[in-house]
């Protein structure tokens, strides 16, 4: 007779269960926040170039290797004022911020007892990520570090002798590449231990991420920061999905296929899909062309394209993470700080069509978007109708609607399914113009 200790059993089904509600929580988290501020920033803002990729292959950036890992030696941000970082975060209508701890080329943005190629090693001397994760604990918001699985400086990834761009995607047949998965785990360690509440782990794993054994840091993650969301870079789907640059034409699915630079989505849902079959998702996004400082780039989106993106975003249910980069004294530009007030904004009067929503039950619509959030739908109107908005495909009826942006209510005739909003005497505001429908 085989004898079951009952409370070993009993704890035994309590596990994956509390694994659900620590997974359901970080995602009610991850969904409340929809809007976050993705910091690139490094030695590489002093010579206007992308972070990393000028050793790495692409020529365009006209500078070598060598003057490029000569750059630490002058990096010296004196204005750097993390206060103000999360400042403008907040006034953006942020609500988390994603800050890159170690880049491709190896830099450490922190002070890593593992390696002598880091920011205390500069002329500035101080630890960038302590300062910023000191006064967001302070300012109570939400921070998470992106963290690059490839490491050009280090000799366990790569033959270091060797011109990084000639192995940049890390060699795994050396008997070294061990010793770098430790190291791996010992700066993890580091970030999850040092650094106060994480609110993500954000991995950018480039191709073949199979090699760095996924598995073994999500079980570090969830042991050390069971709060902490992770990506999906480091050859595992984790809890969301990362789409760079570009938005989904439809929604995420469990089981389908998202590119991450890769714009060829496979599987997406073209209409609302069941709850159970959402893929939660964040897009990354730059408000100019490049993720590091440029001072040469000037061709910054309009605060208008930056608003509509998040409100797509939300309307399929993802987060939108926007990029600034530093300049290399340690301000942002203002060129950038003016478009996120602007989304801020905006924000602040319409702010409740975006956070926390889910993605709306109408996707078709040619003159703007729609979210929902329980017996609300929002409806962004983009294009200024000529006459009045139809609806269908409604979940219910309509009984109620108002322009968000000073209350007015709209004429709404409506019958199960479908709703019909005449516009006259509301007036197009800027960005996009949102009616909160009420639903029964």
């Amino acid at each position: 007779m085989i004898r079951i200790n009952r409370r070993a059993f009993l704890c035994g089904a309590a596990l994956p269960l509390a694994a659900a509600d620590e997974a359901a929580g970080r995602l009610r988290r991850f969904n409340e926040a929809k809007f976050g501020l993705f910091v690139h920033w490094g030695p590489y803002s002093l010579a206007s170039v992308e972070a990393s990729w000028p050793i790495m292959g692409q020529a365009r950036w006209n500078i070598s290797e060598a003057e490029y890992r000569a750059l630490p030696q002058r990096f010296n941000p004196v204005r750097f004022d993390p206060q103000a970082w999360i400042e403008l975060a907040k006034a953006a209508g942020q609500r988390y911020m994603i800050f890159t701890s170690k880049h491709h080329d190896g830099f450490c943005m922190f002070d890593s007892a593992y390696t002598g190629y880091k920011i205390t090693r500069t002329p500035y001397g101080k630890d960038t990520l302590k300062m910023l994760a000191e006064a967001a604990r302070e300012a109570a918001f939400p921070l998470g570090f992106y963290y690059s699985p490839p490491d050009m400086n280090h000799p366990g990834y790569r033959d270091t002798s060797k011109p990084s761009n000639s192995n940049w995607r890390g060699e795994p047949e050396r008997p070294e590449w061990p010793l770098y998965l430790d190291y791996m785990e010992l700066q993890l360690r580091e970030l999850l231990t040092r650094y106060g509440d994480v609110f993500a782990i954000w991995f950018d794993g480039l191709d073949r991420q199979e090699k760095y054994d996924g598995t073994r840091f999500h079980s570090l993650i969830r042991s050390l920061r069971p709060g902490a969301l992770i990506n999906n870079r480091i050859g595992l789907t984790g809890d969301f999905v990362t789409p760079e640059q570009r938005l989904p034409k439809g929604i995420p699915r469990k089981g389908s296929v998202v590119g991450n630079t890769n714009p060829n989505d496979q599987g997406l849902a073209l209409a609302a899909p069941r709850r159970e079959e959402f893929q939660p998702w964040e897009t990354c996004m730059t408000v100019n062309g490049t993720w590091g400082y440029n001072v040469n780039d000037r061709n910054y989106k309009p605060a208008t394209d930056l608003v509509r993106a998040l409100i797509d975003a939300a309307s399929k249910g993802g987060n939108f993470l926007l990029n600034a980069g530093p300049t290399p004294e340690g301000t942002i530009q203002p060129e950038i700080e003016e478009r996120l007030r602007s989304m801020g904004r905006w924000l602040g009067v319409n702010g409740e069509a975006i956070y926390g929503t889910t993605y709306g039950p109408v996707q078709d619509l040619p003159y703007g978007r729609m979210t929902a959030k329980g017996k609300t739908l929002y409806l962004h109107v983009f294009d200024w109708p000529q006459g009045p908005l139809e609806l269908k495909g409604l979940p219910g009826r309509a009984i109620s609607a108002q322009a968000l942006a000073g209350g007015k209510p709209v004429r709404l005739t409506a019958v199960a399914g479908r709703a019909r909003l005449d516009l006259a005497g509301h007036r197009q505001t800027e960005h996009a113009t949102v009616f909160a429908i009420r639903m029964v």
